[in-house]
């Protein structure tokens, strides 16, 4: 099939709002909008103006009224509980009817905050999909998070309600919430008015008399309730994001730009008909989770699959492989993380040919940078298309990538391919100069961002116009560095923060992340920059083997330090690098260099609250140390 890209992004180009007022033509509205781009007050824009609609009833309800409530909505799959359930559209419907008169009786009306502090269950999503059928803004904070982080989330959200599993399961262990809510609760100057806790059966815990309430005996009680019609610039969410400051900020998702963007994704980016199995396989307090587990897939009539697992040790790594045979998922978006682990558990790919996978067609990965190794492991031992495809929490939905529903654009390993209709891509200089094809710079999207992107963040205009447009006036800053080739394709390197300098030469870490992938024996691995008197800056490479691998770390440090002077150059000064059991990851898979960077440099470092397991640094700092660094002695 040859690709209809070039033609459909040139469509965007000539008529922008006559694109996106096409495009909403997939969405549910009570009232069409008045003004399909409001630019009166740049560059705060707005999308869909006097618009009203609602985001659950265009999930949900519509798809009930029109003869498919029968079909699955949300499958449930816990490889880590050993449970499963499968909700079809009318279940799912009377599940979020039922739970938004839960919030109704206890005071919640349109624009009210919930801040939900849940593990992955369904629950979740019917929390989620309640607030939205009745106009409140939901704020999705990942269970466990720890207090002093959720604390600042109640101060700056001000919920009337939390709501909260009892506990999460993870491999073996239980994590209990109910403390940490208590905990967070104490600490913040604001107050939640109510409580309401889903007892998981692993770990029930104790409830506040005259705060807290019971799902169960809530849902019990409850009378169903009808979606509320919203304008299409009200916030239907807010997800924060870690600050430069340390202060989190609160990225504003509206109701009807982001139906609109969402809509559009699913058959033009990733392939998939209603009706269909479609799999995020990452949590919903990620922006995927919340774009690609609960809202797009139901936007679009699919079936979704919510997975409370991981990719390796729940049991093994072909969880993946059952979980897509099992339920005949069409397509898959994950974490590059998720494909590092399962190749470096079964390198061979063994565990994929125990299982059924004649549904499967697309492979999609984002959230962290995919490198060519991996890249080509998935593709030859799945032989269906892998997609790298580039976007953040605060666009809620791909910047840049491949498109399975316009035919797939030729595969350039090492790039995400091209934009998306939306999105006016530019790599500059630090003046806002753009830099050559082919010359690395920081990437920029020229004003206005597409639907579906933050118009502000919450409740902090000021904060908006600093973290993302002041920098470079007139665009709006990813905070990613990389380049655009000749043929328009983009190569996304690293954050800005990790081009390092080294004698006068800036220096991508993540082309050196490539090259060390490339070696047989490398699973995955990371590189930082850190202080050096004489050059500034100089790398340092930290590497994760696959499984099995029993030759000495010297002689395979000894050779990815001889890959980066032969694919690199002498330039790099690449001469140091150490083997580690893992890497210190956020929940969703990116890897925290900079964290990494502060230990070897010597730094105070704060505990990075999305981390998945604190334990690690020490680990980090120790193999650091043996390597000459962490010289001066961090501190967490």
């Amino acid at each position: 099939m040859t690709s209809r890209y070039d033609e459909v992004y040139a469509e965007w180009q000539s008529d922008p709002e006559g694109f996106w007022a096409a495009a909403a033509e997939a969405v549910h509205w009570y009232k069409k909008w008045d003004i399909v781009l409001d630019s009166s007050n740049e560059p705060f824009y707005r999308w869909f103006v006097g618009g009203e609609t609602n985001t659950c009833y265009n999930c949900i309800d519509r798809h009930v009224e029109n003869g498919r409530g029968d079909q699955p909505a949300l499958i449930y799959d816990s490889p880590i509980t050993d449970s499963k359930r499968v909700f079809t559209y009318a279940e799912l419907q009377n599940e979020i009817a039922r739970f938004a008169g839960v919030l109704r009786r206890h005071g919640i009306e349109k624009g009210d905050r919930v801040i939900i502090y849940m593990s992955m269950v369904p629950q979740a999503a019917v929390a989620m999909l309640a607030c939205a059928r009745i106009g409140a803004v939901h704020s999705v904070v990942f269970g466990g998070f720890a207090a002093n982080e959720l604390a600042t989330r109640i101060d700056d959200a001000k919920p009337k309600m939390i709501v909260a599993t009892s506990c999460g399961v993870e491999p073996g262990r239980i994590v209990e919430y109910k403390p940490m809510v208590d905990e967070a609760i104490e600490i913040a100057r604001h107050k939640p008015d109510t409580c309401i806790i889903l007892q998981r059966k692993q770990h029930a815990t104790d409830l506040i008399p005259g705060r807290d309430i019971d799902w169960k005996e809530a849902m019990d009680e409850a009378e169903p309730v009808d979606c509320v019609p919203v304008r299409a610039t009200d916030p239907l969410y807010i997800l924060y994001t870690s600050g430069t400051t340390g202060v989190p900020k609160g990225v504003v998702r509206d109701n009807g730009g982001h139906l609109v963007a969402l809509a559009w994704s699913m058959p033009n980016v990733y392939g998939v008909e209603p009706g269909e199995v479609y799999w995020a396989a990452s949590d919903l307090g990620w922006t995927v989770g919340h774009s690609y587990i609960v809202y797009a897939p139901l936007i679009h009539g699919c079936a979704s699959i919510l997975f409370e697992g991981k990719p390796v040790g729940t049991p093994d790594a072909g969880v993946y492989w059952r979980t897509i045979s099992e339920h005949k998922c069409s397509v898959l978006f994950t974490a590059p993380t998720a494909f590092r682990a399962i190749k470096r558990d079964d390198p061979d790919g063994k565990l994929i040919g125990k299982y059924d996978l004649g549904s499967f067609r697309t492979l999609f990965l984002a959230g962290e940078r995919s490198d060519a190794d991996t890249l080509e492991w998935a593709e030859n031992r799945l032989g269906v298309p892998v997609v790298d495809h580039w976007w953040q929490t605060e666009t809620g939905w791909m910047i840049g990538g491949n498109y399975a529903g316009l035919g797939l654009l030729p595969v350039k390993h090492g790039s995400v391919s091209k934009p998306a209709p939306g999105y006016n891509v530019r790599v500059v200089d630090d003046g806002a100069k753009e830099v050559a094809a082919g010359a690395t710079g920081a990437i920029v999207i020229k004003l206005p961002m597409p639907p579906g992107c933050l118009p502000t963040l919450w409740n902090n205009d000021e904060g908006y116009l600093s973290s993302y447009l002041e920098d470079f006036p007139g665009y709006y800053k990813t905070g990613d560095a990389g380049y655009q080739d000749e043929d328009g394709y983009l190569y996304i390197m690293s954050r800005t923060d990790d081009i390092i300098n080294v004698a006068g030469h800036r220096l991508s870490t993540g082309g050196m992340e490539e090259v060390l992938a490339s070696h047989q024996d490398v699973a995955e691995c990371a590189v930082v920059g850190v202080h050096d008197k004489l050059k500034g800056q100089i790398p340092v490479g930290l590497l994760v083997l696959k499984a099995g691998v029993n030759r000495p770390h010297e002689e395979i440090v000894v050779e990815v330090v001889q890959l980066i002077r032969d694919r690199i150059g002498p330039v790099a000064s690449f001469k140091e690098a150490t083997v580690v059991e893992r890497l210190p990851k956020t929940r969703s898979g990116k890897i925290l260099r900079g964290t990494m960077r502060r230990i070897a440099d010597g730094e105070e470092y704060k505990m990075p609250a999305t981390i998945d397991d604190p334990a690690i640094l020490g680990e980090i700092e120790e193999a650091l140390r043996g390597i000459g660094y962490t010289r001066h002695g961090a501190s967490s």
